[in-house]
């Protein structure tokens, strides 16, 4: 949230010397007006029992101002002053809204104040649930990888449609397993299919080439929100989300140095940087609820569902890094959080959020991008975090642990067991593998041996980067019984069919 004592005189006569479009994100064709105006929709994220954080863009320096209210016609407001909107932030702000009751719909609007606190401009509505307490029903959708490979918003079908079926299915929160954005995926505005059949994508100047800048990567978060099905996506479902690859360049890791043409910027801690911000500012992420203000933080929604999301970029070691040596893909510190998060648990269900699958192999050219070296045999590499963390999970006798992911562009159940395994200290477990939401599809990947995995069920393209026309994009679905405690998992298609379904007892 922006502090309104860093907000100086200097950095308003800034923008209004800049102008909309210079003091702001670009992102969208605006007339001036003589009232602010929030461009890209609302949306919320990080829910607890008591509230959540909401999320606006104005397009001049302004405040945010959400009132709040327990139905629709907004009868009984209760009003919230939140934080100035200034070109610090690329205009975007966030508020916390909190002393609301636990597993209650609730119903909130946003405007941005002028200034002076005379002029307001027109509101935008949303909702969301607040997470329930104690034995609740419980469901939500994951998914990854949006407006990826050159497949953008295309108007010719509403959108993202994607984000239409998975609101359908009124899921009390949306876990977004990275990929988030393509910062290194310029589009073009029409793309010629192999049969000859045009893809047309909205294109804005942000998105014409791969972001470098600030600003570049605060337009690829745009970018997004200026599609009208992932907006009102955005407006009816909290998020909870975490970042993977491609919010700053294709396979990085800390310390690369690029070889790429395109690039101006070799640097990848200055790239991860730079979009480390824009992930905060566009996000309805609360650094707050992080254990050091970056990505990995847990959510209990209720006594049956508790949600560990990981961040197994910012802390993993070089993709050249040998194979059979001891590496990291989480670091020592998220690893023991990890592990202690979830022995202290009493959620019936403890969901681990993954940005990468444990044992598919991903390749980054001749080195390893993902967890699974592609060796059998004992663990080597970064299996040794996943080993420990495994095992130890065991010893504390951790029970009805499940684990989610995206990445790899097609959907896939996974089931673990020691008896297929190389090592045999840790209980099986399953792995529920979808995407891409809006993106090439592509797959399957290799299964690694070292903790057993069996594809129990797989649904991927013929061909790679094969087009979101062709029945390839993904999201997962999770219901829990309050009642009885089981677990559900679907996969399904971009028109919300069941490809496949699975349903779990906790032990």
């Amino acid at each position: 949230m922006t502090d309104e004592r860093a907000v100086n005189r200097r950095t308003l006569l800034r923008a209004g010397g800049l102008g909309v479009a210079g003091a702001f994100l670009p992102g969208v064709a605006l007339a001036r007006t003589d009232r602010p105006v929030l461009t890209h929709g609302v949306q919320t994220g990080d829910v607890t029992t008591d509230g959540a954080l909401v999320w606006t863009r104005a397009d001049r320096p302004s405040r945010m101002v959400v009132e709040v209210a327990s139905d629709p016609s907004f009868r009984h407001v209760r009003r919230v002053r939140g934080p100035l909107l200034t070109p610090d932030t690329g205009g975007t702000g966030k508020l916390r809204l909190d002393h609301l009751p636990a597993g209650r719909e609730v119903h909130y609007r946003v405007v941005a104040e002028d200034l002076d606190g005379r002029t307001r401009g027109e509101a935008v509505t949303g909702v969301f649930r607040t997470a329930p307490v104690g034995r609740a029903d419980v469901r939500f959708t994951w998914s990854g990888d949006v407006a990826g490979q050159g497949w953008g918003s295309n108007p010719d079908l509403g959108g993202m449609p994607i984000f239409g079926a998975m609101a359908d299915r009124r899921p009390d929160f949306f876990l977004h397993s990275g990929d988030t954005v393509y910062s290194d995926g310029p589009l073009a505005a029409q793309v010629v299919l192999p049969d000859g059949r045009i893809w047309r994508n909205v294109v804005t100047p942000e998105k014409s080439k791969v972001a470098e800048t600030l600003d570049e990567y605060r337009g690829q978060f745009a970018y997004n929100l200026l599609d009208p099905k992932y907006r009102d996506f955005a407006s009816k479902v909290p998020m909870i989300v975490q970042w993977d690859d491609h919010e700053v360049t294709n396979n990085w890791y800390p310390g690369e140095i690029l070889d790429l043409p395109q690039y101006t910027e070799k640097r990848v801690d200055v790239l991860a940087a730079r979009a480390f911000r824009a992930f905060h500012e566009w996000q309805p992420v609360d650094p707050r609820k992080a254990v050091d203000g970056r990505v990995y933080r847990r959510f209990a929604h209720g006594s049956r569902v508790e949600v560990f999301v990981l961040d197994m970029r910012t802390y993993k070691d070089a993709n050249t890094a040998t194979r059979d040596g001891i590496g990291h893909i989480l670091g020592d510190r998220q690893a023991r959080w990890l592990v202690d998060s979830l022995a202290r648990s009493r959620a019936t269900w403890k969901v681990v959020a993954a940005d990468l699958p444990i044992g598919l192999t991903v390749p980054d050219g001749a080195d390893i991008e993902g967890v699974a070296n592609g060796l059998p045999g004992a663990p080597g590499g970064r299996e040794h975090e996943l080993a420990w963390v495994l095992r130890e999970l065991k010893r504390r006798k951790v029970r009805n642990v499940v684990w989610l992911t995206a990445d790899v562009h097609y959907t896939a159940a996974h089931h673990y067991s020691p008896d297929r395994a190389a090592v045999a200290d840790f209980d099986p477990f399953w792995e529920f593998v979808s995407g891409p939401l809006h993106a090439g599809a592509f797959g399957p990947n290799a299964l690694d041996p070292t903790f057993g995995p069996e594809a129990v069920f797989v649904h991927a393209p013929p061909a790679a980067n094969t087009s979101p026309l062709d029945g390839f994009q993904h999201f997962g679905e999770v219901a829990v019984d309050g009642r009885s405690g089981e677990l559900t998992v679907w996969l399904r298609d971009a028109t919300g069919r069941a490809l496949w379904t699975k349903t779990l007892s906790p032990s």
